[in-house]
């Protein structure tokens, strides 16, 4: 059996955080200069009740609904994300219930950000390509903004709160079937880790801890280590560095050249850092694909978003190879390609 994804749905919440409404909160950042920065012009953010487990179930939801699969199809279900409701019990046990799907099925939570799509389909491959699932649904849900403080326009202009679905089956493999997903590259540095970080955020450090970070010179942004920090330089150097090393790492795995690949989806950082990528790695610009001007960046959300859009703007056709890549927080990176089938 090989893996093949059949379906992608995803889901954006209500509320939609404009340049002009940032720009009322923070006189310094006129809507133009938000665009000149990071190429978004709006975000969508979750309301104080909703979680991403709700926008996980309703991204699910239109899977079912657009009859690409039932819940009863599910045997095994993977939720990646960064915000779930609770440290216990799991996140993903949680929508199977809501989700009616059987108890036969299993269900984990992974704790991946900008990278966790690729690390997902890696292990939805793995679970089909060995046995132990037929049909896997991947769920990648964030909501970032809940740790954003208001006055850091270095976070909250970039990050938006989304969730998408990914509905993977097993099919059988003919002997001339080209793998459906893969090969796969992997990378981490965890040297990084605190240049992209919500330091009180579980048991090592307590809500509310002060670090005094901001009088030891170690942080010049709005908010507390309650809120997100970002290293915006150092994310930009090691964005540069690691990834055309995927990208080429990739390409010699699966014996390709640049030339051969039909599209290729990043992780929509934001349309700065994505411009400087397609130029290192001269990458023709009709095949690079670019839409975060009018979502954001959706943390893990990105590629199978920006997966779903391509489908429906027709610039995908079966046969075509999409290379993917993911990268950020961790730092963790990883690659992958869709052959589509």
């Amino acid at each position: 059996m090989k893996a093949v994804i059949k379906a992608i749905q995803y889901h954006l919440p209500e509320t939609v955080l404009s340049n002009e409404k940032l720009a009322v909160d923070n006189p310094d950042w006129p809507a133009e200069k938000i665009v000149k920065k990071t190429g978004i012009s709006k975000r969508y953010i979750a309301s104080e009740d909703e979680c991403a487990s709700d926008l996980g179930v309703k991204a699910a939801q239109k899977l079912f609904e657009n009859n690409s699969c039932t819940p009863y199809d599910v045997d095994y279900l993977l939720f990646c994300t960064q915000s779930p409701d609770y440290f216990l019990p799991t996140t993903a046990c949680m929508i199977q219930d809501r989700l009616g799907i059987p108890n036969s099925a299993g269900a984990m939570d992974f704790n991946l950000g900008c990278s966790g799509y690729i690390y997902g389909l890696g292990l939805a491959k793995g679970l089909i390509e060995t046995g132990q699932a037929s049909n896997v649904l991947l769920i990648t849900a964030e909501t970032y903004s809940k740790f954003i403080h208001p006055m850091d326009m270095s976070v909250r202009s970039l990050f938006s709160d989304a969730a998408a679905a990914t509905f993977l089956r097993g099919e059988k493999n003919n002997g001339d079937f080209i793998p459906a997903i893969g090969p796969f590259v992997y990378g981490t540095d965890g040297q990084g880790a605190e240049n992209l970080i919500v330091k009180n955020s579980a048991l090592r450090f307590p809500k509310g801890t002060d670090h005094n970070e901001v009088a030891m010179g170690k942080c010049d942004q709005a908010g507390t280590s309650d809120n997100l920090y970002m290293n915006g330089s150092e994310i930009f150097t090691f964005t540069l560095l690691s990834v055309p090393k995927a990208v080429y790492a990739l390409l010699e795995k699966a014996e390709l050249k640049l030339k051969d690949i039909d599209l290729f989806i990043f992780h929509q950082a934001n349309k700065f850092m994505l411009e400087h990528l397609m130029k290192k790695l001269k990458i023709p610009e009709e095949k690079f694909y670019v839409n975060c001007q009018n979502i954001g960046n959706t943390v893990s959300s990105t590629i199978p978003i920006a997966l779903k859009d391509a489908l429906d703007d027709g610039l995908i056709k079966k046969g075509n190879k999409i290379m993917l890549v993911g990268f950020g927080v961790g730092y963790s990176w990883g690659a992958t390609l869709v052959h589509w089938h």
